[in-house]
């Protein structure tokens, strides 16, 4: 299951599906999804999509390229997928996340602790 894990953390803008997972842990599928997550509290889909989400919260809020720039960079195939999933995993859209979204000052680990996004 690590193994997977860090496959997406690597490669999350790649396009990865369950049975390539799957493959990198070397279980069947069905079984690869139980245990993902049983082990990690999330299923595999929901995982990457949090993991591309965490990396667009960056983008935004330190770069200023457009929010359809960063959508398909961190791996969405469009740009509405990506507005309704970033607003159901951070609770507002990316464009007013990026208004609200003040980079400040403070270590890298606290200000990833900070903004990470719950479900």
């Amino acid at each position: 299951m690590l193994r997977a894990r860090d496959a997406m953390d690597r490669a999350y803008a790649q396009p990865l599906d369950v049975p390539a997972l799957a493959r990198i842990a070397h279980v069947s599928e069905a079984h690869f999804t139980r245990t993902f997550r049983a082990v990690f509290g999330e299923t595999p889909h929901r995982y990457l999509q949090r993991r591309r989400v965490e990396r667009a919260m960056f983008l935004l809020r330190e770069t200023d390229r457009s929010v359809t720039d960063i959508c398909f960079e961190v791996g969405f195939g469009s740009p509405g997928t990506f507005s309704r999933t970033f607003r159901d995993i951070v609770g507002r859209p990316p464009r007013t996340y990026r208004k609200e979204a003040v980079a400040a000052a403070v270590p890298t680990c606290f200000a990833m602790a900070w903004t990470r996004p719950s479900d």
